[in-house]
């Protein structure tokens, strides 16, 4: 089960593959949603390659800080607030940190970023779907990553995002599912911070 939350945030640098432009079309739509954002709250259900499932709750606040607080009972927390992406085990008292900026979840977590360095639009599965992939085609060995969105007016620029896929270099796939999405609500930076178990002391992401 650790491999797989791990395959969902460990380091994916990303670099482009050819001259970097800005964004045109749905691209752009997606760096309009993804700057226009500011929080988001949603329920989350995170399935491994053995099917194995985890829920909680994801609250994420522009720039950089996201929060996956797993359901009751799992001893597992993983949480930035801007400068890095920490996983935390209480079971084991480990702690493990990247940059926000070199992990998947940098797609997300940094809207300044220019989508068109290193993500492109790929075919959805229906019309109601708009699919962002992101990799280094350079170094396959740092896996991908995939999200979706649907297009809903509950979201900035009329996208809401509803999970992705993320698969490492073992080719180890994580799949994250959201549902409920709130918008625009009031989120403490508090949210944000998390213990130490090495410490006993609170933490940084």
């Amino acid at each position: 089960m650790k491999l797989a939350i791990l395959a969902a945030v460990a380091p994916l640098a990303v670099v482009a593959a050819a001259p970097a432009s800005q964004p045109t079309g749905e691209l752009a739509l997606v760096q309009q949603h993804l700057r226009g954002l500011t929080t988001m709250v949603a329920d989350f259900t995170q399935t491994d390659r053995n099917g194995r499932i985890l829920t909680g709750t994801m609250s994420m606040k522009q720039p950089g800080r996201i929060r996956f607080q797993y359901q009751k009972g799992v001893p597992l927390l993983i949480v930035a607030d801007g400068g890095a992406l920490t996983f935390i085990d209480y079971s084991v008292r480990q702690v493990q940190r990247w940059p926000v900026k070199n992990s998947p979840l940098g797609v997300l977590l940094d809207p300044s970023r220019n989508l068109g360095r290193y993500a492109h639009v790929a075919p959805g599965s229906t019309a109601q779907q708009l699919v962002l992939a992101a990799n280094d085609p350079k170094h396959p060995e740092y896996g991908r990553i995939t999200l979706y969105f649907a297009r809903t007016g509950g979201g900035p620029a009329g996208l809401a995002l509803q999970g992705w896929v993320a698969i490492d270099s073992q080719n180890n796939r994580t799949t994250v599912q959201l549902a409920n999405q709130r918008f625009g609500g009031a989120i403490g930076d508090e949210t944000f911070r998390w213990n130490d178990p090495r410490k006993g002391v609170s933490g940084r992401g």
